[in-house]
């Protein structure tokens, strides 16, 4: 920082906090002599790991963050042991939702996150329609701690049909670990899909994906979209519908889905990106199997597995024994 910003922080911010609304707990700090020469906002960053870079260079925007008694310049170098003055604000989706007693299968919980085993049919986030009922509002009565995450700790989520697996952060400095691997693709997330049609071989969707440009409820391949990685291999065929491993790279809304459709495999099941076919399944065939991060906590290596829940695998039985029957 230049000469203008040095002097008594501590005095020069209480002139500065006052023209703030209140809004959450107020955070003061000193960077440490290692923040020097690093842009102000990755400073701040790794100062406060507990917060996002974007939530915290939106604050900075928005003048809630200080240094020495004025309002803080995301791009300006810092030179360390400046004094520092956050004023959080609530994201406006960090509303707080009812708790409910609904039951959960807990796959695994420790002090930093819970991995949940959701079942088909269950909502991730409250919205339209779907006010309570959710799995947030079943966290938030599970660990009634989740209240101060954002979000209730979830940090990625499957579609209402979609079974199988999914991470909560139990912290806000565990959030942002979570939120940071996915960002960086690291987090590995493996699905099992019973897709139609006569699959030939493994391989790879790379196509951006965006909303439907008439559907507006509906996620499509458009060029505008976001970019999108989907790898995928067999696993089984049946004739008229093929078991596939999918592996997502990115993690965008409808994915798998969207990019199996693209290929001309639609899911079996699957209402909005396929069309009805001989064979019959309540919902999409789509589970998440598999979930693989770095422990927030420990900085190890985990994974967590999900076996096939009854309806799948009451499907393929049946799949299975029509080919046998076939055969005979």
């Amino acid at each position: 920082m230049d000469a203008q910003h040095e002097g008594d922080g501590a005095a020069a911010a209480a002139t500065f906090a006052p023209a703030l609304a209140a809004a959450g707990d107020v955070r003061t700090l000193t960077l440490p002599p290692t923040a020097a020469g690093l842009r102000f906002d990755a400073a701040l960053a790794q100062a406060l790991p507990e917060f996002s870079r974007a939530r915290l260079r939106a604050w900075i925007d928005a003048g809630r963050v200080s240094v020495d008694g004025a309002a803080a310049e995301p791009t300006r170098k810092a030179r360390g042991g400046e004094a520092v003055v956050v004023h959080p604000v609530p994201d406006p989706s960090d509303e707080t939702h009812a708790a409910q007693p609904i039951a959960l299968a807990v796959v695994h919980e420790d002090d930093a996150l819970i991995v949940i085993d959701k079942p088909a049919g269950l909502v991730v986030h409250p919205g339209s329609g779907n006010r309570d009922g959710t799995l947030q509002n079943a966290l938030l009565h599970h660990a009634p701690a989740l209240a101060g995450v954002p979000r209730a700790g979830i940090v990625h989520r499957l579609d209402k049909e979609t079974s199988g697996l999914l991470v909560v952060a139990k912290t806000l400095a565990a959030q942002t670990s979570l939120v940071r691997q996915l960002q960086a693709r690291s987090m590995g997330r493996e699905y099992v899909a019973l897709a139609r049609g006569d699959v030939a071989r493994g391989g790879t969707v790379d196509a951006p994906i965006g909303r439907h440009p008439t559907k507006r409820t509906s996620m499509a391949v458009v060029a505008t979209g976001k970019a999108a990685r989907t790898h995928y291999e067999v696993v089984e065929r049946f004739g008229d519908a093929t078991l596939l491993r999918c592996r997502l790279e990115t993690g965008r809304t409808h994915q798998i889905r969207v990019h199996l459709a693209s290929i001309g495999h639609a899911l079996v099941g699957d209402p909005a990106y396929g069309r009805r076919g001989a064979i019959a399944f309540g919902r999409q065939a789509l589970h998440a199997a598999k979930l693989s991060l770095v422990h927030p906590l420990t900085g190890a290596a985990r994974s967590w597995t999900s076996p096939l829940p009854a309806d799948l695998a009451a499907l393929l039985a049946q799949l299975r024994a029509r080919g046998a029957g076939d055969d005979a």
